[in-house]
């Protein structure tokens, strides 16, 4: 006859059932409202240089320059907000909300490139803001409330881009990338801390 297992084995086995219930229940807070208002900003500027391109070309590579410091703004902003808040990044809620995140950046790379390459560039700012809108409603499910209702909103922003005339697609690119950051961003950092 096996003897029963000690009570502080047992003790341990439940105190880590817990935590791991724990984590899967909360949710990412490191959302950063600051850095949200700055890719907002820059996204603004950006809006204003590349509406005076004279190529899609050129106007292409201004958003993607945009994609690159507005990547670096949030990155950096996200880590030293987690870092701040006691929030780790890729534990729990923190993993489930990258990798909801990221699949609809990943689509919305590939995507660019096949848009770009049939000339169908004047699809680009619908198809990037609604997939960036997707990835905040994924990625939101598991964060505070107000990041999946972000992520409506450029979807609705996008869907004007998409099905409105092309002379839209730039002005619905400043709207959302730089308008709705800048909003939901204030929103953030009032409601849930920097």
């Amino acid at each position: 006859m096996a003897s029963p297992r000690p009570l502080h084995d047992r003790a341990l086995d439940n105190l880590r059932y817990i935590r791991q219930t724990m984590e899967r229940a909360g949710s990412f807070t490191a959302v950063p409202g600051w850095g949200q208002i700055a890719v907002g900003a820059t996204a603004l500027a950006a809006a204003v240089v590349a509406a005076r391109q004279p190529t899609p070309e050129l106007w292409l590579a201004t958003w993607l320059g945009e994609a690159i410091v507005a990547l670096a703004i949030g990155g950096w902003t996200m880590v030293r907000k987690a870092y701040a808040v006691d929030d780790p990044i890729l534990s729990g809620p923190g993993r489930r909300f990258w990798l909801s995140f990221l699949t609809p950046m990943a689509v919305g790379g590939l995507l660019t490139v096949v848009l770009y390459r049939a000339g169908l560039w004047h699809a680009l700012p619908g198809m990037w803001l609604l997939l960036y809108g997707t990835g905040f409603v994924t990625g939101g499910a598991f964060s505070v409330r107000v990041v999946p209702v972000m992520g409506l909103c450029f979807m609705i922003v996008g869907a004007v881009a998409l099905l409105g005339p092309p002379a839209w697609g730039s002005w619905c690119l400043a709207a959302g990338f730089g308008g709705l950051h800048v909003a939901f961003g204030g929103i953030i950092a009032r409601r849930y801390g920097g």
